[in-house]
């Protein structure tokens, strides 16, 4: 699988630097170079790639007016470049896939393009099976009703669409956590505690877009602001005003709220 590559960037030098780090990535094809937002947002409708690497700060049009300005195309993955720590919380509004400090740190770019592979991945299954689906529609509309079933009853996810592995960086380092160890997720603004049973980190991301990434199935909202892992939970206790309490592996215990009560119902017996 090959990633059809667009830099973007007002100064040729980091160009040339982000350039030379993505040669070792043999997946990686460059297909142009831009040097502002105007010339980026043609470049993009006309080549239409897989992944941008995007400096945020740039004269007239910055990065983030360039994803404005494609809203009405289907836009290729973002991954911000920046020499701002402070455009973080933007970016991930802007479900950029990450966003990088210059000068780009190699371990970092790699674990991002990771990340990208495994979007593209995600993102390209959903559309053969769309494909296929379209044509067995035509010629065996009995086989369509078959594959609606793939993982379980109609109309449930398959569980390869999410992700198994989530990458936080905390504190100045960069976790690989395995999502089946995540316990708990609870929401502080744009940032997400994640909590294990051995660890709790932050990661810079919106509950919305969080919840697009890990299986329904698995992860269900309590709270407004609380997802639980419903494989690890060993006990529910109810409590007198109408919520309950869910006991985690852990030991922790969590309060489910009596609007989402329904919801957990159908998962935890």
């Amino acid at each position: 699988m090959t990633i059809r590559t667009i830099l973007v960037d007002d100064e040729p030098l980091a160009i040339q630097g982000l350039e030379l780090r993505l040669g070792v990535h043999d997946d990686v094809e460059i297909i142009d170079k831009c040097q502002n937002g105007r010339e980026a947002i043609r470049s993009i409708k006309t080549h239409k790639p897989d992944l941008v690497f995007l400096d945020i700060q740039m004269p007239g049009f910055d990065g983030f007016s360039v994803v404005q300005g494609l809203m009405e195309v289907e836009p290729p993955l973002f991954v911000f470049v920046t020499a701002f720590s402070d455009h973080a919380l933007k970016a991930f509004k802007a479900q950029a896939v990450n966003y990088l400090l210059k000068p780009v740190d190699e371990t970092e770019l790699a674990d991002t393009l990771d990340q990208v592979r495994q979007r593209l991945a995600d993102k390209r299954g959903a559309g053969e099976t769309e494909k296929l689906k379209e044509v067995l529609a035509e010629v065996a509309p009995d086989a369509v009703a078959d594959m609606a079933g793939d993982g379980g009853g109609a109309g449930e996810p398959a569980s390869n669409r999410f992700e198994k592995l989530i990458n936080i960086k905390d504190q100045g380092q960069i976790f690989r956590v395995d999502v089946d160890t995540i316990e708990l997720i609870e929401a502080a603004g744009d940032y997400m505690v994640i909590k294990t049973a051995d660890n709790t980190l932050i990661l810079r991301e919106t509950m919305k877009d969080l919840e697009k990434r890990l299986d329904p199935r698995r992860f269900q909202r309590i709270h407004r602001s609380t997802i639980v892992n419903l494989d690890l939970v060993k006990q529910v206790k109810p409590h007198t005003n109408g919520e309950c309490f869910l006991v985690l592996n852990s030991g922790s215990s969590v309060k489910v709220s009596r609007s989402y009560r329904d919801v957990v119902a159908r998962f935890v017996h």
